[in-house]
């Protein structure tokens, strides 16, 4: 999966991951080895949440256009016949 994060964004994940191991489980890993972990996290579990977030959105913009359907439908007018 093609993720785009700045330079700095990725270093702080880097941080990050390393921090997780050593505060949860009392290792101290390198950045090599927590890049790895972020490789496997791209590539295995980040599309599951990217679609799942691509699924709330789709339910949000659904549920705005409904909302705007009707209120153009309340807008408008009727049509006497003649």
């Amino acid at each position: 999966m093609f993720i785009r994060l700045t330079k700095e964004q990725q270093e702080t994940i880097i941080a990050d991951i390393q921090r997780f191991f050593y505060n949860n489980r009392d290792e101290d890993i390198s950045e090599f080895e927590a890049e790895r972990v972020f490789d496997f996290i791209k590539e295995n579990i980040a599309p599951h949440i990217y679609n799942a977030a691509i699924s709330d959105t789709k339910y949000v913009v659904e549920r705005q256009y409904a909302s705007i359907e009707d209120e153009l439908a309340a807008l408008e007018r009727p049509i006497k016949l003649k």
